[in-house]
């Protein structure tokens, strides 16, 4: 499916925009079909085929020998996800990809992992108005490990070389070649001494 440059401009813009708007909806929908085609391929040989093809259309782009066991889950099917190469993501990965999200090469994700770009007003009578949501990018390094079950938030960065450890959740940027844990996640070793 084609990317749609209006609707990337909303979407990569950083602003508050509608994300009800109903031609939004409809481009959202089709993003959306094609994932769910991809969840519902056999994991037999042909269709392990049939899915590396179908990952390069699903996402905004991805690079070669890199795999996402379904099901996966994506506001926009994955197509504002840009994924490099060696990438490997276990099952039920969660991309709230309203906004962009940029994935390195050599990147392990376990099970159970949600990257989220969207934010919505803190003020509930803001959230009620048109303009009730902005997306910030997410970046993350290469030779990245994100555990089981960790969250990472709209705006952050992570490192190369950084593991994110099962259940954290990301709020805020990670430094190269640390182990993050807890909630928020925080610093707890630094990983560039290990290998002294």
């Amino acid at each position: 499916m084609k990317r749609n440059d209006k609707f990337d401009k909303i979407l990569f813009s950083g602003e508050w925009y509608y994300c009800n708007d109903l031609e939004l909806l409809m481009y959202q929908e089709r993003c959306i079909n094609y994932m769910n085609k991809f969840n519902k391929t056999k994991a037999s040989p042909l269709g392990l085929v049939r899915r590396m093809k179908m990952l390069k259309k699903m996402f905004g782009a991805i690079g070669d020998e890199s795999y996402v066991e379904p099901p996966i889950h994506a506001n926009f099917g994955g197509k504002n996800v840009f994924i490099g190469r060696h990438f490997y993501s276990n099952f039920n990965l969660t991309l709230v990809d309203d906004g962009k999200i940029t994935i390195g090469n050599d990147v392990l994700i376990g099970p159970n992992v949600t990257i989220a770009t969207p934010l919505h007003p803190l003020d509930p009578e803001h959230r009620l108005k048109k303009e009730n949501q902005r997306n910030l990018p997410v970046t993350i390094g290469n030779n990245v490990w994100i555990a089981s079950g960790a969250m990472i938030l709209p705006g952050v960065t992570i490192g190369d070389g950084a593991v994110v450890a099962a259940g954290a959740v990301v709020t805020h940027d990670v430094p190269p070649n640390v182990l993050v844990a807890g909630v928020p996640a925080k610093i707890i070793k630094d990983l560039s001494k290990e290998q002294e």
